[in-house]
Parts: C-alpha cells; structure tokens; sequence
C-alpha cells in the first residue's frame, strides 16, 4: 500500500477519529465535539472563531458542533466581558464531568500511542509544526 506522506497523515487522522470514537461511545459525543468540549473546558471564555480557528473547521462546522454541545447541555454562550457582539463559550458543569469522562476514556490510548517505538516527543513536534503551518 503506497502514499505520499499526505496519504499516510490522513490515514492516521482517520484511525485516531475511529479510535476516539469508539471509546467516546455511550457518551454521546463524537471525536469533533470532544476536540471542541475539551478546548472550551481548558480555557474557559473562548469564542467559536477561536476554536474553529484552533481545529481548522470552518464557521458551519464549527456553528454545527457548537450547536449540539449546547443543546446537550455540555457548554453555554455567553457575552464577551469586553466586547457585547461577541459571545464566549464555556462548559457547564456537566460538560466539565463529560470531558473528564472521555478524556478518562482515551487516557490509555493516548499511552498506547506514546509507547508504538518511536520518539513520540518528536513526531509529536513534527506534528505541531505541520499543523501550525499555512502552507
């Protein structure tokens, strides 16, 4: 099975979003909600524009997800303290318990990745660097 590089990534990405998926299971989110809850419960007061911006989605997308994560009661919006037409994102107290619940769920997938027989700080880098890149 050949491939450039960008066939390789892709196929990664793919088998990472299965494997969250599956253990995100009975939870109700899926991985891109659990992407999107884990960066609202990490810090608190940020705008969709920000995380969309953060994982690469576009404005629906991200308007999708948020949309759902508010109707299961996982995040609410809220006025920016300093700017009224801007509204902020935060988790609700059962959201804060979800996202500790799934990240309790892929903690030992997160270990078994670290643990496959490469320099997993230095792909981690590598990684960082490619998705920060505008290229």
């Amino acid at each position: 099975m050949g491939g450039g590089l960008d066939d390789w990534l892709r196929r990664a990405a793919a088998a990472q979003r299965v494997a969250i998926e599956r253990r995100l299971a009975g939870l109700d989110l899926t991985a891109a909600q659990f992407a999107v809850l884990e960066i609202v419960a990490d810090t608190g007061g940020v705008s969709s524009a920000q995380v969309a911006r953060a994982e690469r989605l576009t404005a629906p997308t991200i308007s999708v997800i948020v949309g759902n994560l508010e109707r299961l009661g996982l995040i609410r919006r809220r006025p920016h303290p300093d700017n009224a037409r801007i509204q902020v994102l935060e988790a609700t107290e059962l959201g804060s318990i979800r996202r500790r619940e799934a990240g309790e769920r892929i903690v030992d997938w997160r270990r078994q990745l670290a643990s496959i027989g490469v320099e997993f700080a230095d792909v981690a880098s590598w990684l960082r660097r490619i998705a920060a890149a505008d290229i």
